[in-house]
């Protein structure tokens, strides 16, 4: 193709809204700029986050951008949820130096989505090359890619990068017009289990799904509460900051679905939820009183409800989560992209990666066994 210009941006919110979007589309939230510009104006990555942000921009002949890699400078691997921890400790035995490393991803977000923002599909070489590029040029050890689309791996691999291959659990909509047609599909004993399970979760609370303007201060402040418990519990702190949430709900309005299950009134759970343009993202959760079933009511029972209202085609529920399976989330392969310059690291890396891959495609055939839909 014709001759390209490819740059590091200090930030996201340095690039034009409509730019941006130009190259990301729309049916993803978490890679809108929307979404990255919250995080940054939020506090929420940039400064001592760890997390620094470095788009790398590919600008066609005229002149603007026709590919973006939302990309991170890492000085650790916390908020990722693809595990790299043994590979900087291994590296960081033999002499090297693992961070700082950079981060083609969606912060503190295990969701799926394009990691190579392309106005021009054609700029995709081009933009890898640019990625490898500012790990020569600044001395990093690797370039991460998380959470890429299927339809995405091939462009890394191509190119040379490992692909690793992990396991999420998603919720597939086949033409449900009610949770009772997706019940249907089950076998009669799961399908009591989740009744019953319903039935406990909600019993003296109300539910409530909240979006746009519905979703006020008042809401904003009992979430952050919920959110700061699970955080507290789960990594010590919270990724997010509480300005994170109201400049969330205000610039992306409908497409956010906050869940809230309230006691006479007053919030105590609730899940935090992004509409795609075929999938409902399950994000956040947390509660202030402990109610039997109720994270599996509010985050993926709710969810199903919430999608099956909108005609989407699936839920996907986040990270990890064996116990999804008899809630009737299916495993799926989820996918990333490794760049290592280092010959000899990146041979153990690829030694790695290629057992793990055994292990991971016979542990998703073993747990696609467990699903409680009926045989047959």
């Amino acid at each position: 193709m014709t001759s390209l210009t490819a740059r590091l941006v200090p930030g996201v919110s340095a690039i034009p809204a409509e730019q941006w979007d130009a190259c990301a589309g729309t049916a993803n939230p978490f890679v809108g700029h929307a979404f990255l510009s919250a995080l940054e104006e939020s506090g929420s990555v940039g400064g001592r986050s760890g997390w620094q942000p470095v788009p790398i921009v590919v600008d066609g002949a005229d002149g603007a951008p026709i590919a973006i890699a939302p990309a991170y400078a890492k000085g650790h691997s916390q908020g990722e949820y693809v595990f790299d921890h043994g590979w900087a400790d291994a590296w960081e035995r033999a002499g090297g130096r693992y961070y700082p490393k950079l981060q083609i991803a969606a912060p503190f977000t295990p969701v799926p989505g394009p990691r190579l923002l392309l106005r021009d599909p054609d700029a995709a070489p081009a933009l890898i090359g640019a990625i490898e590029a500012v790990v020569a040029q600044h001395d990093l050890s690797s370039a991460h890619a998380t959470f890429v689309t299927a339809e995405q791996v091939p462009l890394f691999a191509a190119a040379g990068w490992l692909v690793r291959e992990g396991t999420q659990f998603h919720w597939q909509n086949d033409g449900y017009a009610t949770f009772d047609d997706f019940l249907a599909a089950l076998a009669s004993r799961k399908r009591k289990a989740i009744r019953k399970e319903r039935a406990a979760a909600v019993a003296g609370l109300t539910i409530r799904h909240l979006t746009g303007t519905a979703i006020g201060e008042r809401e904003w402040d009992a979430f952050w509460r919920f959110y700061q418990d699970t955080g507290s519990r789960k990594w010590g702190r919270p990724y997010l900051t509480r300005s994170f949430f109201p400049l969330l709900g205000e610039a992306l309005g409908e497409r956010v679905l906050l869940i809230l299950a309230e006691r006479d009134g007053v919030p105590i759970a609730g899940a935090l939820n992004l509409i795609g343009a075929d999938a409902l993202y399950g994000r956040y959760w947390g509660a202030t009183e402990e109610v039997p079933f109720l994270h599996f009511e509010l985050c993926y029972y709710q969810a199903i409800d919430a999608a099956i209202a909108r005609g989407l085609a699936r839920v996907e529920a986040g990270a990890q989560g064996e116990h999804k399976l008899a809630r009737g989330y299916a495993p799926v392969s989820t996918w990333s992209a490794h760049y290592i310059p280092d010959p000899n690291f990146r041979r153990a890396v690829a030694d790695f990666l290629e057992q793990e891959r055994v292990a991971v495609e016979g542990e998703q055939a073993f747990l696609g066994e467990l699903t409680p839909f009926k045989r047959g």
